[in-house]
């Protein structure tokens, strides 16, 4: 069996790279930053980097109970969401994440909209 995503990605170190970048980008939307106003960024940093190592076949193991029980308080809207989603993308781009890999963890992301989204 071959290395899995996460590995041939260089693990938790470029993950969280991703991450950081990510929240750099969200921080600075007028969609998403109002979600983070008293955040403590590490720990979420720290949470997300989990969360798409396990996506990317890591060993870090978030379930869908988990992602609704997180987000259920926050009322993430669609646009935030979807804000998010495209984020994310540019991040993964911007890493030389390959094409076939970023459309994957995008899908995925997607996903899970249903755990994150409030109803």
């Amino acid at each position: 069996m071959g290395a899995s995503m996460f590995e041939r990605y260089g693990g938790f170190a470029k993950v969280s790279q991703i991450v950081s970048a990510f929240y750099d980008r969200m921080l600075d939307s007028p969609v998403t930053s109002p979600y983070f106003q008293s955040v403590d960024m590490r720990r979420l940093i720290d949470h997300q980097t989990k969360f798409i190592s396990t996506i990317m076949g890591g060993p870090a193991s978030y379930s869908n109970d988990m992602l609704e029980r997180v987000h259920a308080h926050i009322g993430v809207s669609e646009a935030a969401f979807d804000e998010a989603s495209s984020i994310l993308r540019e991040a993964l781009e911007d890493f030389g994440i390959e094409d076939g890999d970023v459309r994957y963890l995008c899908e995925e992301f997607a996903s899970r909209k249903r755990y994150i989204v409030s109803r």
